[in-house]
């Protein structure tokens, strides 16, 4: 499982080295291809290693073909998937469309999210923390819901 939080520096060519706690989790999967695609509800990039897309790809499948959502939501979700690898530096190259679409430039945040990883610029992670208090007592109300806590 990806956990925990990592800062880099993305390159003016649009490298960014993973966190090598990541990279082992990566190999260990039996693939060191990753697939990432524009979080479709935040600002940032996941990065999934190959065979745990494929079962996001198996579930979007499951969704209706007749239902506008459903097909909107493939057409913008599994359409913007990249196929990539790590560089011998274990370092991950972003295409530039993905790279403006997520804001990285400078300081980045890799993020682990369990099965996959998101890719942010920092300043866009550090906005997206921050919550106002009406925002902290939602957001605390709706946790304990949706967890039965």
């Amino acid at each position: 499982m990806f956990r925990g939080q990592f800062q880099h520096t993305i390159d003016a060519k649009g490298r960014v080295a993973m966190p090598s706690r990541f990279r082992e989790l990566v190999g260990s999967k039996g693939s060191e291809k990753l697939i990432l695609v524009p979080a479709p509800f935040d600002p940032c990039l996941q990065v999934f290693p190959l065979v745990e897309w494929e079962r996001v790809e198996e579930r979007i499948a499951e969704l209706p073909s007749l239902d506008p959502n459903a097909v909107r939501f493939r057409r913008l979700y599994l359409s913007a998937a990249v196929e990539c690898e790590l560089d011998r530096p274990g370092r991950l190259l972003i295409p530039s469309h993905l790279r403006e679409r997520a804001g990285l430039v400078g300081d980045v945040l890799w993020a682990g999210m369990g099965r996959m990883v998101e890719l942010w610029s920092k300043s866009r992670w550090d906005e997206a923390m921050t919550l106002t208090p009406d925002e902290q007592a939602s957001f605390q109300k709706a946790v304990m819901e949706t967890l039965r806590i």
